[in-house]
């Protein structure tokens, strides 16, 4: 099993910090579960001009490829301007509007306020579902307080990154399972 944390943001470095929780989480309690971050602060991304992701060279082609290539993804979003940041918009533009079918794609947040809880439901969620994502339906929210000097200190929001590493794994698993099945009732 192939999970890819996403860092969707290209500035600030508390989204990073809660992405790599997660996926500490993960590596330490499904040791056989490959991992990998992207943090698209670490890349140069062109933006989306329409054309198929595998036409995309250097580090877009790259970032697309891996992403297309995962069986979970864990998106990991700041909110800025009560909104997800272009970063993040750009890779969904990036991906064909079935880029999540057959993957399950679990939510982490960082905000500063707590007016934008709702973000993740209003924008979010509804591009995941557009692109036939198989989500975790809790999610993740974590305030600017709940860290100190670049760590989570806040030890609620470590459990529920834990929580939500089990839940990404286990529903990756499960559905891996029924569409295998579904796909052994065909006798080709």
């Amino acid at each position: 099993m192939k999970i890819v944390g996403l860092s969707g943001s290209q500035i600030g470095s508390k989204t990073r910090v809660a992405v790599t929780a997660t996926l500490k989480a993960i590596s330490e309690k499904y040791p056989d579960v490959e991992t990998t971050l992207i943090d698209l602060a670490d890349y140069k991304m062109e933006f989306s001009d329409g054309r198929n992701y595998l036409d995309y060279e250097g580090d877009t082609g790259f970032v697309t490829k891996t992403i297309m290539e995962a069986d979970a993804i864990v998106i990991g979003t700041p909110i800025f301007q009560a909104s997800i940041p272009a970063a993040l918009k750009n890779i969904f533009d990036l991906l064909p509007v079935n880029a999540f079918r057959d993957k399950v794609v679990s939510m982490l947040v960082t905000a500063g306020s707590a007016k934008h809880y709702m973000v993740a439901d209003t924008q979010l969620k509804p591009i995941l579902a557009y692109m036939k994502a198989q989500m975790v339906q809790t999610f993740v929210f974590i305030l600017e307080e709940d860290f100190y000097q670049k760590e989570i200190i806040n030890h609620d929001v470590i459990f529920r990154l834990e929580r939500l590493a089990e839940d990404t794994v286990v529903l990756t698993e499960t559905f891996t399972k029924i569409r295998e099945e579904k796909e052994a009732a065909y006798d080709f």
